[in-house]
């Protein structure tokens, strides 16, 4: 067998692989004789088929099969061997197999078109300045962050006047022209309302300070403007009779809810940081202060990220590719799309394989490596920021660990998970080697820089 490969180009090669029969005749015979055991042909016993005949009806298709399976081997073992820096998978030279009678062949020759990876070499230095911006916590954050933990921890309790956005319940009565009870007009006892969700101001005004046991005249057509489904849901009709309803309607008060936040205690400080790890309100705002800075400094990160993936971009300018051979390599990677897709999206995919090219060489020379217990930490962060969303902070261990293995699992979240250990470990090394501009914005400010 012999393997050589043969520049067309700065950006492509033709790689050849030449068998002989003595390459491939023992794998192929081995191959038929096993199949001999399994085939069933009628008038033969299992296992005792002529070989001849089991080589007419299979041999050709089994010899393909074995001399696909050396040749492929053969390719993947000369580009690893020769240090091959190769872009997506080598492509059968005019995208056809060649065809050979494996009986009589003395040789069998298959050809690849491979495309080059071009030499990238960039760096940084203290010359480079990138600006480091940075996000203030104020006092209003940490108070709007205590609000929502004791907002999660509050409980539903009886009030005897009413707030906006309290819960009314009552008993509704539709009232004639001179504005007494109708007979035979709509009556709901425990009729439930939240005046603050009237669109009309001027009606929801009539409940401001409202207390329980009062009676108040209002219309609940004017208050929802029109809108049936709502009327039929308070007054407990079909939406085709309530969009009849005109009348004012008396309601009286018999309770008023209210959401009541929980208590900043104890017991809320364990729930959130862990038994006993706070124990005042000023350490609690002290820890939420810390964990905001610590959650701002990581978007900081990522925004540095950003600004030296498009410095290093810029220092790399446009490496020449082989255009025709990387779309055909795109058409190959999505079977279900068509050429207009490839030309599309050609100019994006060959910026995504610039800077997977750049963080290549910039990996290699920063000697950055993804250890298992890289993978593992990364995990368990990602599912303590899955947690958090939902307010959960104190969530064991055990349980971190659990989540943690289950997105490991996966193939697709193992290499996402490499590509966040990479651009954190390259954002650690690449810092010191600029000079930062430090900038303080407010939160705000901040996000304005991702539009």
């Amino acid at each position: 067998m012999d393997v050589s490969v043969q520049n067309t180009d700065k950006t492509s090669a033709l790689l050849t692989v030449t068998l002989v029969k003595t390459d491939y005749r023992e794998k192929v015979d081995k191959s038929l004789r096993q199949l001999r055991q399994k085939v069933q042909m009628p008038g033969f016993r299992p296992g005792m088929v002529p070989m001849g005949l089991v080589k007419k009806r299979y041999g050709k298709s089994v010899a393909e099969e074995e001399v696909n399976k050396i040749v492929s081997e053969a390719v993947n073992k000369h580009i690893g061997e020769n240090h091959l820096n190769i872009l997506g998978e080598p492509l059968l030279h005019g995208d056809v197999a060649p065809q050979f009678d494996f009986d009589t062949a003395e040789k069998v020759e298959y050809q690849f078109d491979i495309a080059l990876a071009p030499e990238i070499n960039v760096s940084v230095s203290r010359a480079d300045k990138v600006p480091f911006y940075t996000t203030e916590v104020t006092d209003d954050m940490v108070e709007d962050q205590v609000k929502m933990y004791t907002q999660r921890n509050g409980s539903y309790g009886q009030v005897e006047s009413y707030q906006d956005n309290d819960m009314l319940k009552g008993t509704l009565c539709e009232l004639a022209e001179d504005g007494a009870p109708q007979a035979e007009g709509i009556r709901v006892e425990g009729a439930v309302m939240m005046p603050g969700y009237m669109k009309d101001e001027a009606q929801k005004a009539l409940f401001a300070s409202v207390k329980k046991g009062d009676t108040v005249v209002f219309n609940p057509r004017a208050a929802w403007q029109g809108n049936a489904a709502e009327l039929a849901s308070l007054l407990k009709i079909d939406k085709e009779a309530a969009e009849k309803v005109q009348a004012d309607f008396q309601y009286q008060v018999d309770e008023i809810t209210r959401y009541m936040p929980g208590e900043l205690n104890q017991e809320l400080f364990d729930q959130v940081f862990g038994k006993d790890s706070v124990k005042t309100p000023e350490e609690f705002r002290s820890r939420i202060k810390s964990g905001l800075a610590a959650r701002f400094m990581s978007e900081s990160d990522y925004k540095f990220f950003k600004d030296i993936r498009a410095l290093l971009m810029q220092k790399a300018g446009e490496p020449e590719y082989n255009e025709a051979l990387l779309k055909r390599i795109m058409r190959r990677n999505n079977p279900d799309k068509d050429d207009s897709f490839v030309q599309e999206n050609y100019a994006k995919s060959v910026e995504e394989l610039t800077w997977h090219l750049v963080k290549e060489q910039l990996v290699k020379a920063n000697q950055v490596k993804v250890e298992e217990a890289d993978l593992t930490a990364m995990a368990k962060e990602a599912t303590r920021v899955q947690f958090a969303e939902y307010g959960m902070m104190n969530v064991p261990d055990k349980l971190i660990e659990q989540y943690a293995g289950k997105m490991m699992e996966k193939k697709e979240n193992v290499e996402g998970l490499i590509d966040r250990v990479i651009d954190n470990k390259l954002t650690a090394v690449l810092k010191p080697q600029v000079t930062l501009e430090p900038k303080t914005l407010s939160a705000e400010e901040f996000n304005k820089l991702f539009q």
